[in-house]
Protein backbone atom coordinates (compact mmCIF):
# COMPACT_ATOMS: atom_id res chain seq x y z
CA UNK A 1 0.00 0.00 0.00
CA UNK A 2 3.10 2.64 0.39
CA UNK A 3 3.58 3.87 -2.87
CA UNK A 4 6.57 6.02 -1.48
CA UNK A 5 8.94 5.67 -4.58
CA UNK A 6 12.98 4.66 -3.64
CA UNK A 7 15.81 7.48 -2.80
CA UNK A 8 18.92 6.58 -4.84
CA UNK A 9 22.05 7.08 -3.08
CA UNK A 10 23.06 9.68 -4.61
CA UNK A 11 20.33 11.47 -3.69
CA UNK A 12 20.54 10.01 -0.18
CA UNK A 13 24.30 11.53 0.15
CA UNK A 14 23.24 14.86 -1.50
CA UNK A 15 20.30 15.06 1.26
CA UNK A 16 22.64 14.21 3.87
CA UNK A 17 25.17 15.84 3.51
CA UNK A 18 23.87 19.23 2.77
CA UNK A 19 25.86 22.23 4.54
CA UNK A 20 23.53 24.20 6.56
CA UNK A 21 24.51 26.57 9.69
CA UNK A 22 22.81 26.60 13.22
CA UNK A 23 23.45 29.83 14.69
CA UNK A 24 23.36 29.42 18.63
CA UNK A 25 22.88 32.48 20.38
CA UNK A 26 25.69 34.66 21.75
CA UNK A 27 25.70 33.26 25.31
CA UNK A 28 23.46 30.66 27.16
CA UNK A 29 21.12 32.12 29.80
CA UNK A 30 19.14 30.61 32.81
CA UNK A 31 16.33 28.62 31.63
CA UNK A 32 14.60 30.10 34.61
CA UNK A 33 13.08 29.28 37.74
CA UNK A 34 10.09 26.50 36.88
CA UNK A 35 10.11 24.09 39.29
CA UNK A 36 12.28 21.39 38.84
CA UNK A 37 15.02 22.98 37.05
CA UNK A 38 18.25 22.93 38.04
CA UNK A 39 19.87 26.44 38.80
CA UNK A 40 22.85 25.06 36.39
CA UNK A 41 20.80 24.80 33.30
CA UNK A 42 21.30 27.18 30.66
CA UNK A 43 19.33 27.74 27.81
CA UNK A 44 19.96 28.77 24.05
CA UNK A 45 17.66 29.19 20.81
CA UNK A 46 19.30 27.56 17.33
CA UNK A 47 17.96 28.43 13.49
CA UNK A 48 17.84 25.41 11.31
CA UNK A 49 16.73 25.23 7.98
CA UNK A 50 12.69 24.89 7.69
CA UNK A 51 13.58 22.55 4.56
CA UNK A 52 17.33 20.87 4.59
CA UNK A 53 18.89 21.68 1.60
CA UNK A 54 16.48 24.62 0.19
CA UNK A 55 17.11 27.94 0.84
CA UNK A 56 14.37 30.49 2.64
CA UNK A 57 12.66 30.14 5.67
CA UNK A 58 14.19 28.65 9.48
CA UNK A 59 12.74 26.89 12.57
CA UNK A 60 13.87 27.59 16.00
CA UNK A 61 15.40 24.58 18.25
CA UNK A 62 15.21 25.34 22.10
CA UNK A 63 18.67 23.68 23.34
CA UNK A 64 19.84 23.60 27.21
CA UNK A 65 22.59 21.80 28.76
CA UNK A 66 23.90 21.31 32.72
CA UNK A 67 27.62 21.19 31.78
CA UNK A 68 29.79 18.61 33.89
CA UNK A 69 31.22 19.72 37.26
CA UNK A 70 34.59 18.09 36.49
CA UNK A 71 35.63 19.72 33.33
CA UNK A 72 39.26 17.39 33.66
CA UNK A 73 37.50 14.07 33.02
CA UNK A 74 34.79 15.32 30.22
CA UNK A 75 34.45 12.66 26.88
CA UNK A 76 31.81 15.25 25.30
CA UNK A 77 28.29 15.43 25.17
CA UNK A 78 25.49 13.14 26.10
CA UNK A 79 22.75 14.07 24.00
CA UNK A 80 18.61 13.57 25.63
CA UNK A 81 16.60 12.41 22.66
CA UNK A 82 12.50 12.80 23.96
CA UNK A 83 10.45 9.83 23.23
CA UNK A 84 6.67 9.99 21.87
CA UNK A 85 7.08 11.47 19.16
CA UNK A 86 5.66 14.89 20.22
CA UNK A 87 7.75 15.06 23.76
CA UNK A 88 9.45 18.09 25.09
CA UNK A 89 13.02 17.48 26.23
CA UNK A 90 14.08 20.78 27.52
CA UNK A 91 14.40 19.95 30.93
CA UNK A 92 15.78 16.35 30.45
CA UNK A 93 19.04 17.70 31.83
CA UNK A 94 17.65 19.07 34.95
CA UNK A 95 15.53 15.21 35.34
CA UNK A 96 18.48 13.26 34.51
CA UNK A 97 21.16 14.93 36.41
CA UNK A 98 19.01 13.97 39.81
CA UNK A 99 19.18 10.38 37.95
CA UNK A 100 22.38 9.55 36.61
CA UNK A 101 25.39 8.49 38.59
CA UNK A 102 28.22 10.95 39.03
CA UNK A 103 30.92 8.93 36.92
CA UNK A 104 28.32 10.04 33.37
CA UNK A 105 27.48 13.39 35.02
CA UNK A 106 31.45 13.95 35.63
CA UNK A 107 32.74 13.27 31.97
CA UNK A 108 29.50 14.59 30.00
CA UNK A 109 27.73 17.83 29.43
CA UNK A 110 23.94 16.77 29.10
CA UNK A 111 22.11 18.33 26.51
CA UNK A 112 18.62 18.57 26.23
CA UNK A 113 16.05 20.22 23.67
CA UNK A 114 12.47 20.24 22.35
CA UNK A 115 12.32 18.62 18.98
CA UNK A 116 10.71 20.75 16.28
CA UNK A 117 6.94 21.92 16.49
CA UNK A 118 7.34 20.78 19.90
CA UNK A 119 7.50 22.99 23.09
CA UNK A 120 9.23 26.02 22.88
CA UNK A 121 10.59 24.89 19.07
CA UNK A 122 8.44 26.68 16.28
CA UNK A 123 5.38 24.68 18.00
CA UNK A 124 2.35 23.71 16.11
CA UNK A 125 -1.29 23.20 16.60
CA UNK A 126 -4.17 22.01 14.55
CA UNK A 127 -6.53 23.71 16.30
CA UNK A 128 -8.84 20.78 17.21
CA UNK A 129 -12.07 20.98 18.89
CA UNK A 130 -11.88 20.39 23.05
CA UNK A 131 -13.46 16.93 22.20
CA UNK A 132 -11.00 15.74 20.06
CA UNK A 133 -8.44 16.01 21.75
CA UNK A 134 -9.75 13.70 24.83
CA UNK A 135 -6.75 10.81 24.93
CA UNK A 136 -9.80 7.97 24.27
CA UNK A 137 -9.82 9.56 20.83
CA UNK A 138 -6.37 10.37 20.35
CA UNK A 139 -5.86 6.88 20.29
CA UNK A 140 -8.24 5.17 17.77
CA UNK A 141 -10.16 3.48 20.18
CA UNK A 142 -12.99 1.58 18.10
CA UNK A 143 -16.49 1.72 19.57
CA UNK A 144 -19.11 -0.94 20.73
CA UNK A 145 -18.35 -4.12 19.34
CA UNK A 146 -15.44 -3.14 17.22
CA UNK A 147 -16.90 -0.42 15.45
CA UNK A 148 -14.88 2.68 13.20
CA UNK A 149 -17.61 4.56 12.30
CA UNK A 150 -16.70 7.22 14.65
CA UNK A 151 -12.97 6.59 14.32
CA UNK A 152 -13.22 7.15 10.39
CA UNK A 153 -15.19 10.27 10.72
CA UNK A 154 -12.48 11.70 13.54
CA UNK A 155 -9.11 11.06 11.37
CA UNK A 156 -10.55 12.51 8.70
CA UNK A 157 -11.36 15.40 10.94
CA UNK A 158 -7.86 15.59 12.54
CA UNK A 159 -6.15 15.68 8.97
CA UNK A 160 -8.66 18.19 8.14
CA UNK A 161 -7.93 20.63 10.77
CA UNK A 162 -3.83 20.07 10.21
CA UNK A 163 -4.11 20.86 6.35
CA UNK A 164 -6.34 23.83 7.77
CA UNK A 165 -4.24 25.36 10.66
CA UNK A 166 -0.92 23.28 10.69
CA UNK A 167 1.29 25.55 8.18
CA UNK A 168 4.83 25.12 7.03
CA UNK A 169 6.35 24.04 10.28
CA UNK A 170 4.00 21.17 10.37
CA UNK A 171 4.67 20.31 7.05
CA UNK A 172 8.67 20.20 7.62
CA UNK A 173 8.40 17.40 10.61
CA UNK A 174 9.67 14.62 10.51
CA UNK A 175 12.37 12.07 12.12
CA UNK A 176 14.99 12.55 8.85
CA UNK A 177 14.66 16.00 9.66
CA UNK A 178 14.66 15.75 13.49
CA UNK A 179 18.41 13.28 12.75
CA UNK A 180 19.14 16.54 11.11
CA UNK A 181 18.69 19.27 13.90
CA UNK A 182 20.59 16.76 16.15
CA UNK A 183 23.29 17.06 13.60
CA UNK A 184 22.86 21.05 13.76
CA UNK A 185 23.00 20.83 17.46
CA UNK A 186 25.98 18.92 17.23
CA UNK A 187 27.88 21.43 14.94
CA UNK A 188 26.29 24.46 17.27
CA UNK A 189 27.89 22.76 20.19
CA UNK A 190 31.18 22.15 18.63
CA UNK A 191 31.50 18.95 18.60
CA UNK A 192 33.45 16.17 16.61
CA UNK A 193 31.04 13.37 17.36
CA UNK A 194 27.83 12.82 19.80
CA UNK A 195 26.90 10.67 22.37
CA UNK A 196 23.36 10.31 22.98
CA UNK A 197 20.45 8.61 24.93
CA UNK A 198 17.20 8.42 23.45
CA UNK A 199 14.44 7.02 24.91
CA UNK A 200 11.42 5.02 23.32
CA UNK A 201 10.64 7.34 20.21
CA UNK A 202 14.09 8.52 20.74
CA UNK A 203 15.40 4.84 20.02
CA UNK A 204 14.62 5.24 16.76
CA UNK A 205 15.20 9.33 16.34
CA UNK A 206 18.39 7.76 17.49
CA UNK A 207 18.92 4.89 15.07
CA UNK A 208 17.95 7.01 11.98
CA UNK A 209 21.03 9.79 12.97
CA UNK A 210 23.24 6.65 13.28
CA UNK A 211 22.64 5.75 9.97
CA UNK A 212 22.15 9.11 8.22
CA UNK A 213 25.26 10.58 10.20
CA UNK A 214 27.23 7.26 11.73
CA UNK A 215 30.62 8.98 11.65
CA UNK A 216 29.50 11.52 13.74
CA UNK A 217 28.43 9.44 16.02
CA UNK A 218 30.35 8.38 20.09
CA UNK A 219 28.40 5.94 22.68
CA UNK A 220 25.01 5.56 21.58
CA UNK A 221 22.16 4.48 24.17
CA UNK A 222 18.67 3.36 22.99
CA UNK A 223 17.04 2.60 25.60
CA UNK A 224 13.00 0.84 25.33
CA UNK A 225 13.45 0.41 21.26
CA UNK A 226 11.10 0.79 18.16
CA UNK A 227 11.00 -1.96 15.53
CA UNK A 228 12.26 0.55 12.60
CA UNK A 229 10.79 -1.56 9.77
CA UNK A 230 10.87 0.90 7.04
CA UNK A 231 7.67 -0.14 5.31
CA UNK A 232 5.62 0.94 8.84
CA UNK A 233 7.44 3.05 10.86
CA UNK A 234 4.76 4.49 13.23
CA UNK A 235 1.94 1.80 12.34
CA UNK A 236 4.35 -1.05 13.29
CA UNK A 237 5.02 0.87 16.88
CA UNK A 238 1.19 1.59 17.15
CA UNK A 239 0.30 -2.26 15.79
CA UNK A 240 2.55 -3.76 18.71
CA UNK A 241 1.12 -2.02 21.76
CA UNK A 242 -0.85 -5.53 20.81
CA UNK A 243 1.52 -7.22 21.57
CA UNK A 244 3.21 -4.95 24.66
CA UNK A 245 0.14 -4.96 26.61
CA UNK A 246 -0.50 -8.70 26.73
CA UNK A 247 3.26 -9.20 27.86
CA UNK A 248 2.48 -6.54 30.39
CA UNK A 249 -0.55 -7.51 32.06
CA UNK A 250 0.31 -10.02 33.58
CA UNK A 251 2.39 -7.72 36.03
CA UNK A 252 -0.81 -5.82 37.16
CA UNK A 253 -2.99 -8.75 37.46
CA UNK A 254 -0.89 -10.71 39.63
CA UNK A 255 -0.37 -7.41 41.62
CA UNK A 256 -4.03 -6.63 41.89
CA UNK A 257 -5.16 -10.57 42.72
CA UNK A 258 -2.83 -9.85 45.46
CA UNK A 259 -4.95 -7.14 46.98
CA UNK A 260 -8.05 -8.44 45.95
CA UNK A 261 -8.95 -7.79 49.96
CA UNK A 262 -8.77 -3.87 48.69
CA UNK A 263 -9.74 -3.85 45.04
CA UNK A 264 -11.91 -6.92 44.82
CA UNK A 265 -11.06 -7.79 41.29
CA UNK A 266 -10.12 -11.12 41.74
CA UNK A 267 -8.56 -13.67 43.86
CA UNK A 268 -5.98 -14.63 40.85
CA UNK A 269 -4.60 -13.19 37.52
CA UNK A 270 -6.66 -15.07 35.55
CA UNK A 271 -9.91 -13.26 37.42
CA UNK A 272 -8.80 -10.11 37.20
CA UNK A 273 -7.84 -10.33 33.46
CA UNK A 274 -11.66 -11.46 33.07
CA UNK A 275 -12.92 -8.67 35.28
CA UNK A 276 -11.03 -5.95 32.91
CA UNK A 277 -12.51 -7.85 30.18
CA UNK A 278 -16.13 -8.07 31.18
CA UNK A 279 -15.54 -4.44 32.44
CA UNK A 280 -14.24 -3.10 29.41
CA UNK A 281 -17.19 -4.22 27.28
CA UNK A 282 -20.02 -3.41 29.64
CA UNK A 283 -18.54 0.16 29.62
CA UNK A 284 -18.49 0.36 25.90
CA UNK A 285 -22.49 -0.23 25.81
CA UNK A 286 -23.22 1.42 28.96
CA UNK A 287 -20.64 4.23 29.78
CA UNK A 288 -21.19 5.91 33.54
CA UNK A 289 -21.07 9.64 33.87
CA UNK A 290 -17.80 11.62 35.02
CA UNK A 291 -18.59 15.63 35.20
CA UNK A 292 -15.27 17.35 34.64
CA UNK A 293 -13.19 14.64 32.59
CA UNK A 294 -12.97 14.69 28.92
CA UNK A 295 -15.25 12.90 27.60
CA UNK A 296 -17.41 13.17 29.95
CA UNK A 297 -17.97 9.74 31.08
CA UNK A 298 -16.52 6.37 31.74
CA UNK A 299 -16.49 4.15 29.07
CA UNK A 300 -14.69 1.02 27.63
CA UNK A 301 -12.03 3.28 25.40
CA UNK A 302 -10.88 5.29 28.66
CA UNK A 303 -10.72 2.33 31.11
CA UNK A 304 -8.58 0.54 27.69
CA UNK A 305 -6.42 3.91 27.68
CA UNK A 306 -5.97 4.16 31.40
CA UNK A 307 -5.24 0.48 31.70
CA UNK A 308 -2.15 1.32 28.69
CA UNK A 309 -0.70 4.22 30.39
CA UNK A 310 -1.22 2.27 33.88
CA UNK A 311 1.70 -0.41 32.17
CA UNK A 312 4.33 2.21 31.61
CA UNK A 313 5.09 1.41 35.48
CA UNK A 314 4.56 -0.42 38.57
CA UNK A 315 3.48 3.08 40.13
CA UNK A 316 0.36 3.28 37.84
CA UNK A 317 -1.50 0.12 39.11
CA UNK A 318 -3.06 1.55 41.81
CA UNK A 319 -5.05 3.89 39.33
CA UNK A 320 -6.08 1.35 37.27
CA UNK A 321 -7.24 -1.00 40.37
CA UNK A 322 -9.07 2.04 41.58
CA UNK A 323 -10.85 3.26 38.69
CA UNK A 324 -11.83 -0.58 37.98
CA UNK A 325 -13.38 -0.55 41.09
CA UNK A 326 -15.20 2.55 40.61
CA UNK A 327 -16.54 1.29 37.25
CA UNK A 328 -17.82 -1.45 38.73
CA UNK A 329 -19.33 0.70 41.35
CA UNK A 330 -17.72 -0.39 44.13
CA UNK A 331 -16.09 3.27 44.89
CA UNK A 332 -16.66 6.35 43.34
CA UNK A 333 -15.24 7.91 40.44
CA UNK A 334 -12.20 9.56 41.32
CA UNK A 335 -11.23 13.51 40.45
CA UNK A 336 -10.48 13.82 36.68
CA UNK A 337 -6.69 14.80 35.83
CA UNK A 338 -6.09 16.00 31.90
CA UNK A 339 -3.55 18.23 30.63
CA UNK A 340 -4.36 21.99 29.24
CA UNK A 341 -6.13 21.90 26.03
CA UNK A 342 -3.11 23.60 24.45
CA UNK A 343 -0.60 20.99 25.72
CA UNK A 344 -2.70 18.58 24.25
CA UNK A 345 -3.48 20.35 20.82
CA UNK A 346 0.79 21.33 20.58
CA UNK A 347 1.03 16.62 21.29
CA UNK A 348 -1.47 15.84 19.06
CA UNK A 349 -0.39 18.06 16.11
CA UNK A 350 3.19 17.00 16.68
CA UNK A 351 2.61 13.37 16.83
CA UNK A 352 0.18 13.16 13.99
CA UNK A 353 2.95 15.42 11.71
CA UNK A 354 5.99 12.73 12.63
CA UNK A 355 3.97 9.79 12.26
CA UNK A 356 2.79 10.48 9.06
CA UNK A 357 5.10 12.76 7.08
CA UNK A 358 7.36 9.50 8.14
CA UNK A 359 6.22 6.99 5.90
CA UNK A 360 2.65 6.56 4.06
CA UNK A 361 -0.46 4.90 5.88
CA UNK A 362 -3.83 2.48 4.22
CA UNK A 363 -6.35 4.33 3.46
CA UNK A 364 -9.45 2.11 3.64
CA UNK A 365 -11.75 1.91 5.87
CA UNK A 366 -12.89 -2.13 4.92
CA UNK A 367 -9.08 -2.66 5.29
CA UNK A 368 -9.19 -1.38 8.77
CA UNK A 369 -12.48 -2.95 10.04
CA UNK A 370 -11.05 -6.02 9.09
CA UNK A 371 -8.17 -5.52 11.04
CA UNK A 372 -9.45 -4.98 13.89
CA UNK A 373 -11.87 -7.53 13.78
CA UNK A 374 -9.24 -9.77 13.67
CA UNK A 375 -6.98 -7.86 16.01
CA UNK A 376 -10.10 -8.21 18.76
CA UNK A 377 -10.02 -11.43 18.84
CA UNK A 378 -6.21 -12.02 18.98
CA UNK A 379 -5.85 -9.09 21.54
CA UNK A 380 -8.67 -8.29 23.14
CA UNK A 381 -7.23 -6.49 25.60
CA UNK A 382 -6.28 -3.33 23.42
CA UNK A 383 -9.86 -3.82 21.79
CA UNK A 384 -8.69 -3.65 17.99
CA UNK A 385 -7.22 0.34 19.01
CA UNK A 386 -3.57 -0.35 17.55
CA UNK A 387 -4.69 -1.42 14.10
CA UNK A 388 -7.36 1.10 13.95
CA UNK A 389 -7.52 4.17 10.89
CA UNK A 390 -6.37 7.27 11.74
CA UNK A 391 -5.60 10.47 10.87
CA UNK A 392 -2.43 9.37 8.52
CA UNK A 393 -5.24 7.34 6.20
CA UNK A 394 -6.56 10.66 4.95
CA UNK A 395 -2.90 13.19 5.45
CA UNK A 396 -3.22 15.96 3.07
CA UNK A 397 0.65 15.63 2.26
CA UNK A 398 2.73 12.57 1.10
CA UNK A 399 6.29 12.04 2.36
CA UNK A 400 8.91 14.24 1.45
CA UNK A 401 11.65 11.54 1.62
CA UNK A 402 11.53 7.80 2.17
CA UNK A 403 11.40 6.37 5.58
CA UNK A 404 15.53 5.27 6.87
CA UNK A 405 16.63 1.94 6.85
CA UNK A 406 18.20 1.19 9.70
CA UNK A 407 21.52 -1.15 8.52
CA UNK A 408 24.89 -2.46 10.00
CA UNK A 409 27.26 -0.18 8.33
CA UNK A 410 28.82 2.01 10.67
CA UNK A 411 30.88 2.10 13.59
CA UNK A 412 30.16 -0.96 16.46
CA UNK A 413 29.35 1.67 19.03
CA UNK A 414 25.47 1.53 19.66
CA UNK A 415 24.05 -0.37 23.03
CA UNK A 416 20.06 -1.17 23.35
CA UNK A 417 18.74 -1.69 26.70
CA UNK A 418 15.06 -3.05 26.70
CA UNK A 419 12.86 -4.56 29.37
CA UNK A 420 11.10 -8.03 28.41
CA UNK A 421 7.83 -6.43 29.49
CA UNK A 422 7.56 -3.29 27.77
CA UNK A 423 4.14 -2.25 26.82
CA UNK A 424 4.66 0.56 24.31
CA UNK A 425 7.68 -1.16 22.89
CA UNK A 426 7.77 -4.98 23.01
CA UNK A 427 10.70 -6.77 23.25
CA UNK A 428 9.85 -8.51 19.99
CA UNK A 429 9.77 -5.28 18.18
CA UNK A 430 13.36 -4.33 19.74
CA UNK A 431 14.84 -7.51 18.46
CA UNK A 432 14.08 -6.12 15.54
CA UNK A 433 15.99 -3.14 16.01
CA UNK A 434 18.87 -5.60 17.29
CA UNK A 435 18.55 -7.28 14.14
CA UNK A 436 18.34 -4.51 11.92
CA UNK A 437 22.02 -2.78 13.64
CA UNK A 438 23.59 -6.37 13.08
CA UNK A 439 27.21 -6.28 14.35
CA UNK A 440 26.86 -2.59 15.08
CA UNK A 441 24.80 -3.13 18.35
CA UNK A 442 24.65 -5.50 21.62
CA UNK A 443 21.85 -5.87 23.51
CA UNK A 444 21.30 -5.72 27.07
CA UNK A 445 17.82 -7.04 28.02
CA UNK A 446 16.39 -6.92 31.56
CA UNK A 447 13.61 -9.55 33.23
CA UNK A 448 11.30 -6.23 34.34
CA UNK A 449 8.07 -4.97 33.32
CA UNK A 450 6.75 -1.42 32.32
CA UNK A 451 8.54 1.42 29.70
CA UNK A 452 11.95 2.87 30.75
CA UNK A 453 15.06 0.94 31.58
CA UNK A 454 18.10 2.29 32.30
CA UNK A 455 17.95 3.97 35.99
CA UNK A 456 14.14 2.90 36.42
CA UNK A 457 13.70 -0.88 37.36
CA UNK A 458 16.36 -1.27 39.78
CA UNK A 459 17.85 -3.44 38.21
CA UNK A 460 21.47 -3.28 38.94
CA UNK A 461 22.74 -5.55 35.84
CA UNK A 462 21.46 -3.29 33.42
CA UNK A 463 21.82 -0.47 34.96
CA UNK A 464 25.95 -1.28 35.72
CA UNK A 465 26.09 -2.54 31.77
CA UNK A 466 24.60 1.12 30.59
CA UNK A 467 26.68 2.88 33.26
CA UNK A 468 30.27 1.04 32.17
CA UNK A 469 29.72 1.48 28.40
CA UNK A 470 28.85 5.38 29.13
CA UNK A 471 32.01 5.76 30.90
CA UNK A 472 34.34 3.27 29.51
CA UNK A 473 33.13 2.73 26.04
CA UNK A 474 33.27 -1.45 27.29
CA UNK A 475 30.37 -3.28 26.47
CA UNK A 476 29.57 -6.85 26.74
CA UNK A 477 30.71 -8.88 24.17
CA UNK A 478 27.49 -10.48 23.13
CA UNK A 479 23.91 -10.20 23.73
CA UNK A 480 22.70 -10.66 27.62
CA UNK A 481 19.49 -10.50 29.90
CA UNK A 482 19.81 -9.31 33.40
CA UNK A 483 17.53 -11.33 35.25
Amino acid sequence: MNRIASIGAAALISLTATPVTAHAATTWTSCGTAAGLDPRQECTTLQVPLTYGKPGGTVSLAVSRIRTARPGLRRGVLLLIPGGPGSPGLSRPSTMAKRLPSAVLDRYDLVGFDPRGVGQSSPVSCGLAHDDLASSRLKPYPSAGGDIGENVAYARRFAEACARNGGPVLRSISTRNEARDIDAIRRALGEDRLSYWGVSYGTYAGAVYATMFPGRTDRVILDSNDDPDPHKVARGWLANYSVGVEDRFPDFAAWAAARDDEYGLGTDAAAVRRTFLDLAERLDRAPIPWSGANPPRLDGAVLRETMLNALYSDTGFPTLAGLMRAGLGSAPLPEPSTAPDAALQNAAASVAATICNDVEWPSSADLHRRLVARDRAAHPLTGGMPVNIGPCAYWPYRPAEAPVRVTSQGPSNVLLVQNLRDPATPYSGALRMREAFGSRARMVAVDSGGHGSYLVNGNACGDDTVTTFLVTGDRPARDTICR
